[in-house]
């Protein structure tokens, strides 16, 4: 379930976290477009070089060739970037912005696909006139192709790191005995599901019983999968001190957890 709160796109799971991500502005976004527009600039100019041999078919024919192949450039370029950096260009990167559905869930490639086709309407008549008249008057801050493809634009801030010793409570973490796979796990898990973990860890007492269960089994189910370990681990341990030492891993700096022995302070 999701919904507007001012500024924020307001998400809140089934099992009652709740949690709100802040909405992109269509400043922040500019800039972003700006530094992907150098990028596609680069590969194009890479690309030219590449066609250059097309001038022997004259000058009109390899015009035609390379404006096609700079427009279809651009949009490969963004598709790819969004989907294997989920959500993320270049630009967006730098500028810690990314790309979500509008109801929580994770980006399909066909949303991808349909945001990034509809620039061809959101850039008209230029300069993104279009797209960002939407996007200022939009309740989300969505262009066109957001609201056909059903994603919202968000900032992802830099959280301050939460007092982990006394969240987890926890002085052995045997996930961390196995350090590639560790290292596999932070690479792996997104942002916003480590941040669900930590607000499920950190309002436990608050849930109802059941839901508390199904809420830690959810989430070790998906950490399982993610990142299988050794049986000999992971059958020894519940869904929820599972999530614990996943997101002390997440959260934690390795040089902590590699022991995985940690005193708690005085």
């Amino acid at each position: 379930m999701t919904g507007p709160r001012g500024n924020s796109l307001l998400i809140r799971t089934p099992e009652g976290i709740e949690f709100a991500l802040p909405l992109a502005g269509p400043f922040s976004r500019m800039l972003a477009l700006v530094i992907d527009l150098a990028a596609v600039a680069a590969l194009s100019s890479a690309l030219e070089k590449v066609l250059a041999p097309l001038l022997v078919f004259g000058q009109d024919i390899a015009g035609g060739v390379i404006v096609i192949a700079d427009f279809v450039l651009a949009l490969i370029y963004a598709m790819i970037s969004e989907w294997a950096w989920r959500g993320q260009t270049v630009g967006k990167r730098l500028l810690g912005l990314l790309v979500v559905d509008a109801q929580g869930f994770r980006l399909e490639p066909s949303q991808v696909i349909v945001r990034n086709l509809m620039r061809l309407i959101d850039t008209l008549p230029a300069l993104y006139l279009v797209g960002g008249i939407a996007c200022v008057f939009s309740r989300r801050r969505q262009r066109l192709g957001d609201l056909a493809a059903g994603t919202v634009v968000v900032r992802t801030p830099r959280l301050p790191r939460p007092d982990l010793d006394q969240v987890l409570g926890v002085k052995y973490n045997s996930l961390a005995e196995h350090r590639h796979l560790a290292a596999r796990l932070r690479q792996k898990v997104e942002p916003e599901v480590a941040r669900i973990a930590l607000e499920a860890l950190l309002r436990r007492d608050q849930l109802d019983p059941s839901a508390r269960l199904a809420l830690f089994a959810q989430l070790a189910g998906h950490f399982r999968a993610l990142v299988p370990y050794p049986p000999e681990i992971i059958e020894q341990i519940a869904d929820e001190p599972y999530v614990r030492d996943v997101v002390e891993l997440l959260y934690r700096p390795a040089d902590r957890t590699a022991g995985a022995r940690v005193t708690s302070p005085p």
